[in-house]
């Protein structure tokens, strides 16, 4: 009888020492991907969007996670009202047709205690593509004001924008387009 109840009393102990997934909320704030492009030879331009939602769930002792990222194809920021409305048109996101761009990962690949890539699809324009992002900087740490748990990352990914049925201009203006994603999300 000892026996099982030590079985049982180790069992419960080990069962407690393995973490769960955890929940983060993107942070709309502090999260802010951003695209660029090469302009006709001259120089290389960079936008962004405002509006970012989302969730990631990492399981730091299994090495898993996910990423859940919603962004408002009407939120780009170009620094110029005229040219974030030529580039929401059909040409390029078609904003009033497909209002927002997607990522949903299927992989999470870590290098140590830290993600190193995240696989997924993004879709843009209803069109939807395997993508790597590969991350370039990770924390996980309590937040010094809220005092919750916050991821911090950088993630950056190369694409053809022609992938996407926005390839006019090419290759005056690049095909070739970086992808950066800058965010923080908060434990729910």
């Amino acid at each position: 009888m000892k026996k099982i109840i030590a079985a049982f009393a180790l069992t419960a102990v080990s069962a407690t020492s393995f973490a769960a997934p955890e929940s983060f909320a993107i942070d709309p704030t502090h999260t802010a991907p951003r695209f660029e492009y090469n302009h006709f030879g001259y120089s290389n331009q960079q936008h962004r969007f405002d509006k970012t939602s989302g969730k990631i769930t990492l399981d730091r002792a299994a090495k898993t996670g996910a990423v859940d990222v919603v962004i408002d194809a009407k939120s780009v920021n170009t620094g110029y009202e005229v040219f974030n409305g030529h580039i929401q048109g059909e040409d390029f996101f078609d904003s009033t047709k497909y209002p927002s761009i997607s990522f949903k990962s299927t992989a999470v690949k870590f290098e140590g205690d830290k993600p190193a890539s995240i696989e997924g699809n993004l879709t843009m324009k209803g069109i939807t593509k395997p993508v790597t992002l590969t991350v370039t900087n990770f924390t996980l740490a309590p937040h010094p004001m809220m005092k919750k748990d916050t991821i911090g990352a950088n993630a950056v990914a190369t694409l053809k924008r022609s992938d996407f049925n926005m390839g006019k201009y090419a290759p005056y203006v690049s095909d070739e387009v970086t992808l950066s994603i800058s965010v923080e999300a908060i434990k729910e």
